[in-house]
């Protein structure tokens, strides 16, 4: 389905940005927005699901890989692992990526996806047979170059008092990945649903 939707015309991405501003208004325009800001995988652009149901808050980043490690290619040589292992720990901390405050959320489920990191994990578990298949490696990473790799974040924090929880502030996280212009939301909360787009001169959501 991704790869299909990848064939839309580029025509509609400016459509897409505008309409995402809007999902309550058109919902037909809504689902371009969505799937366009997504499936188009846009550099420079990521997409943000935010949902708080009680006292849980999810969250799910999808993000071109080069908008958080500056490349989209398998990771070969050591300042490369070092960029894949460095964003990972970043992503790893989302109660200061999403600017929540020490203490109103605690992790209770985090997954985070993304070709590169398999292929980060593999070198270490396999370092020593990495020479014996260079060629084979060689050959798959052809292929992996040949398409885009997406990093996907997903949490589940347990918010002890949600009333509390007014906003989130993505200030932080444009910060630690300056190559991210722009994040298309979509969020439902005590107050409805709602789309917008954050940016690093407008990074704050209220919910």
């Amino acid at each position: 389905m991704r790869r299909l939707l990848l064939a839309l015309p580029f025509a509609l991405l400016p459509l897409a940005t505008g309409a995402a501003a809007h999902s309550h208004e058109h919902d037909h325009a809504h689902d371009h927005a969505e799937h366009g800001s997504l499936d188009a995988h846009e550099h420079g652009a990521a997409q943000l699901n935010v949902v708080l149901d009680g006292k849980m808050l999810h969250l799910q980043l999808d993000s071109p890989a080069m908008n958080l490690v500056g490349f989209e290619h398998a990771a070969k040589s050591d300042a490369d692992k070092a960029k894949v292992a460095a964003a990972r720990s970043q992503l790893e901390q989302p109660q200061a990526l999403f600017g929540l405050n020490a203490g109103a959320c605690n992790i209770s489920k985090q997954e985070l996806e993304s070709p590169l990191f398999a292929k980060h994990a593999d070198s270490h578990e396999h370092e020593h047979e990495h020479e014996h298949e260079h060629e084979h490696e060689h050959e798959h990473e052809k292929s992996h170059d040949s398409e885009h790799s997406d990093i996907h974040a997903h949490y589940s924090l347990d918010c002890q008092k949600p009333e509390e929880l007014k906003q989130l502030d993505l200030g932080e996280l444009f910060k630690r990945f300056p190559t991210t212009e722009k994040i298309q939301v979509q969020l439902i909360g005590p107050n409805g649903q709602q789309g917008l787009e954050l940016t690093p001169a407008q990074p704050t959501l209220s919910f």
